[in-house]
């Protein structure tokens, strides 16, 4: 044991996750809730089950939480009250990092020196708080940044607000000072590596997984009556945050251009839109709803609020096709749930989703966001029978590569790696 307590352990007994500006216990899908809630609360309840208690910190953004929720038995969430009690924009944020940093280490000078054997931090804003708490606690820091401010600002949708310097430097600290950077695919180690000199020794991939139990192939006749869609339809769908990074827009202009193409097609398309504003779509919360006005086929276009449990499965099964439209995705954690549930899955050829989505096996990778080259797509999924019934089958088989349990295992390798090279390097700076 070091003078700070650290202790050696070839399992982590205990994790601390810090996720500063959303909660696993958050319905992915609205505000800030998304794939990366799903990301922790998945690893951590894996972790739970291999005898690794996590506890994960989070902002408190309400007066009536609790300071402590068990999630599953061995992962706890931490309410930690830092600025007022309601949700804040992720702008907003920094300013409250000091008192939210107060906080989570209150929380460890509780326990018994040596209380946490790893830190592992999500997006760069839990990475400030994490390089902090690595000094302090004398124990490593993961970290993993989920989307990147340089990368995003390359690939803005039109009219987005770009990323802040704020935002770039701090991610630039975290890179920096971090023991081991964890990311999604070999694209996003190359983007650490040439955007943010990350040291490649530190770059580590554990892609993310899906939960094979929960989405799995079903009845889309069952799941089209659920959501009171006609068994001969043909529907498109869109899950997610309701944002321009996510360019919805791209599947309602799509579907506009295969009804003006042919006029029939009308009486049975189905475009569902499932999901909430976020970001900078919360500034115009009924944009979307007004394009598919101006395109005219609000008749046709069904908005769902985000969609959680059984209801989100149907959302996939019921589909012929879902887009996945966004111009920049560090993976795509809907492309991998929809393929589970056997839809094929028409995608933007950006970020790593060309991981996610296998292009012309489990899906297509649309290289352009043109609305003619989407239609393409989209028509070619859904309107050929034959094309579809190939897709649905690679698509079933390529999701079964990925899963959470898959994730948590190459986790817990890097968690096992980190700790080794910390307790070095804290041996060769006491001698």
């Amino acid at each position: 044991m070091t003078n700070s307590g650290y202790r050696v352990a070839t399992w982590p007994r205990r994790v601390a996750v810090l996720s500063v500006h959303t909660s696993p216990l958050e319905q992915p899908g609205t505000k800030d809730a998304g794939g990366m809630n799903v990301y922790i609360s998945q690893t951590a309840v894996e972790m739970a089950r291999r005898g690794v208690s996590v506890e994960v910190f989070t902002r408190a953004t309400s007066s009536d939480q609790p300071p402590a929720v068990e999630l599953v038995p061995g992962v706890l969430v931490r309410h930690i009250p830092a600025g007022p009690f309601e949700p804040l924009e992720r702008g907003e944020l920094p300013s409250q990092l000091c008192a939210f940093t107060s906080g989570v280490l209150r929380t460890e000078a509780f326990q018994e020196p040596g209380y946490y054997d790893l830190i592992h931090s999500h997006y760069w804003l839990s990475g400030q708080v994490g390089w902090l708490a690595r000094d302090r606690w004398g124990v490593p820091l993961v970290h993993t940044a989920h989307t990147l401010a340089k990368v995003k600002n390359a690939a803005l949708a039109s009219g987005d607000t770009p990323e802040p310097r704020t935002r770039v430097i701090g991610e630039e600290q975290v890179v920096a000072e971090a023991d081991r950077l964890v990311v999604n695919t070999e694209v996003e180690a190359d983007q650490l590596v040439r955007l943010y000199d990350a040291d490649p020794d530190a770059v580590r991939t554990a892609s993310p997984g899906v939960d094979l139990e929960r989405f799995r192939p079903g009845s889309q006749a069952e799941a089209r009556a659920a959501l009171g869609i006609p068994a001969d339809a043909v529907v498109f769908a869109f899950a997610g945050r309701i944002q321009p990074l996510k360019a919805p827009d791209v599947l309602l202009r799509a579907a506009a251009a295969l009804v003006r193409r042919d006029p029939a097609l009308r009486r049975r398309l189905v475009v569902l839109v499932a999901g909430g504003p976020s970001g900078t779509g919360l500034e115009q919360p009924r944009l979307l709803m007004d394009l598919a006005a101006g395109l005219g086929i609000d008749d046709v276009t069904r908005f769902l609020p985000p969609q959680g449990g059984r209801d989100l499965v149907n959302v996939y099964r019921a589909a012929d096709a879902v887009a996945v439209p966004s111009h920049n995705e560090s993976f795509g954690l809907v492309a991998l749930e929809a393929q589970a549930c056997g839809t094929p899955v028409v995608a933007a050829r950006v970020g790593g989703l060309p991981v996610a989505v296998d292009d012309g096996v489990s899906g297509l990778l649309v290289p352009t966001h043109d609305t003619e080259d989407w239609a393409d797509a989209l028509a070619r999924v859904a309107l050929r029978t034959g094309v579809r019934a190939t897709l649905s089958r690679g698509a079933r088989e390529h999701a079964q590569r990925f899963s959470w349990q898959r994730t948590t295992d190459a986790l817990l390798d890097i968690y096992r790696e980190a700790m080794r090279a910390f307790r070095g390097t804290a041996l060769e700076v006491a001698v």
